[in-house]
């Protein structure tokens, strides 16, 4: 049935190309739309993986061009009796564009590339291997694909290639983008950290030139790392009923991008994150050398988070109570470990302003304590500040009964049925990290 849709799709690109070498722009244009409909049609209905990206990659070509052809249409060539130097710039634009051209960058491409600009992370972001707990796995093959190369590229010679892409998948708040991060600091690439807001435009026909943009700056700057958090977002099933033309056409370049990258042998690795890896498009997730799975935190890892989040704020904790708070957050993301902290940080400061009592130390410093306390005077953080004592208030080291008192009114944020949906897909198509 659906070689029907083909043959129509090649008879159209046949007249579009005819028109289009006889300056008859706006047929052409017409004839490319209606051929790039029968291309897409026929991809909804083809199994072979072949065979579609074969499809894809000339869908892709003649989107293109049909762009360039709008280009020239609204530059004022609108056939073989417009003004000819209006519609000879326009051609020389496209031909710019594709690179044919002897004059460099078009002023069209110069601006994609400025709005691309902001994606590359200048500054590192200070997230250490040794500060991402655990994904002893993750973070072995992520070394293998980032630091080996660029550090001893002698390793890679003959078959042995570097990996070049990497999907993080797992449940929400397990440390995908802190991994990113550790990757961003420890490799000496350049870092683009992009997100759908980033790739996504209203004009019609730009979005895909953003992508295409954002590859083109990657290779040029290479060795670099492209990390697209919550992919999902760009690249959901084909053919879903709410899927709008602009996705299609995103989903497409970016599988002709990495495509191209992984066949070119370019220092360019694609790294990105998702929370729900079964809606990812199957030609994305098949992109995807290594599928790395990122689940919650064990025993060891959430007792290695308590110590990072807790730093060098002053405590009085032991190895014991460390041991004791992770083995009471079983169930927990790094995400919720972290939140749990972060209000344990503020305990003592609502221990001093709810403070009756105050004893001063041998250094002049006053802290809250009990009135049964040897040296206790009743007077308030705001009385104390209003003798200019502002600046010698101390709050007390965080202690266990802090945690116990926090982690009693706080639950874990990701459900066993969550969980589940991750394992199955680790179990299909993924692998531990």
């Amino acid at each position: 049935m659906y070689s029907n849709f083909m043959q129509h799709a090649t008879e159209y690109v046949k007249q579009a190309v005819k028109e289009d070498e006889a300056g008859n722009y706006s047929k052409a244009f017409r004839l490319y739309m209606n051929a790039l409909e029968y291309f897409k049609t026929h991809l909804k209905y083809e199994k072979n993986p072949k065979i579609k990206e074969t499809i894809t990659q000339k869908f892709v070509e003649y989107l293109r061009r049909a762009e360039e052809v709008k280009a020239i249409l609204d530059s004022g060539g609108d056939g073989p009796n417009s003004n000819s130097n209006t519609a000879a710039a326009a051609q020389q634009k496209t031909k710019a564009k594709g690179g044919d051209g002897k004059g460099g960058e078009d002023p069209e491409q110069a601006k994609l590339r400025a709005g691309l600009d902001s994606v590359i992370i200048r500054e590192k972001p200070n997230v250490k291997w040794s500060d991402v707990a655990g994904l002893e796995n993750a973070k072995q093959a992520l070394q293998e694909a980032v630091i080996l190369p660029v550090k001893f590229p002698q390793f890679f010679t003959g078959k042995r290639r570097p990996w070049r892409a990497f999907l993080l998948y797992g449940p929400p708040g397990t440390g995908k983008s802190f991994l990113a991060k550790a990757v961003a600091t420890e490799a000496d690439s350049t870092f683009f950290s992009v997100s759908s807001s980033d790739l996504v435009s209203k004009w019609m026909g730009e979005s895909e030139k953003l992508v295409s943009n954002l590859f083109q700056m990657a290779r040029d700057n290479a060795p670099s790392i492209i990390f697209i958090d919550e992919i999902d977002s760009l690249c959901g099933q084909r053919g879903e009923g709410n899927e709008s033309e602009a996705s299609r056409r995103i989903k497409t370049e970016l599988l002709v991008q990495m495509q191209g990258v992984g066949n070119d042998d370019q220092k360019v690795l694609v790294l990105a994150a998702t929370n729900t890896p079964y809606a990812l498009d199957q030609a994305i997730r098949r992109r995807f050398d290594k599928r790395i799975y990122i689940p919650l935190p064990d025993l060891k890892a959430r007792q290695h988070m308590f110590k990072v989040h807790l730093g060098d704020t002053p405590h009085n904790l032991k190895e014991s109570d460390f041991e004791y708070l992770a083995q009471k957050t079983e169930g927990f993301s790094g995400s919720d470990i972290s939140v749990c902290v972060k209000d344990v940080l503020f305990e003592p400061v609502r221990k001093t302003r709810d403070a009756k009592f105050f004893r001063k130390r041998s250094n002049g410093m006053w802290v809250p304590c009990k009135p049964t306390k040897r040296g206790a005077v009743e007077i308030t953080l705001q009385e104390l500040d209003a003798q200019g004592l502002g600046s010698k208030i101390l709050p007390p080291p965080i202690k266990r009964a802090d945690f116990e008192k926090v982690l009693s009114r706080q639950k874990p944020t990701v459900s066993k049925a969550d969980l589940e949906v991750q394992e199955r897909f680790t179990k299909e198509f993924g692998e531990d990290g």
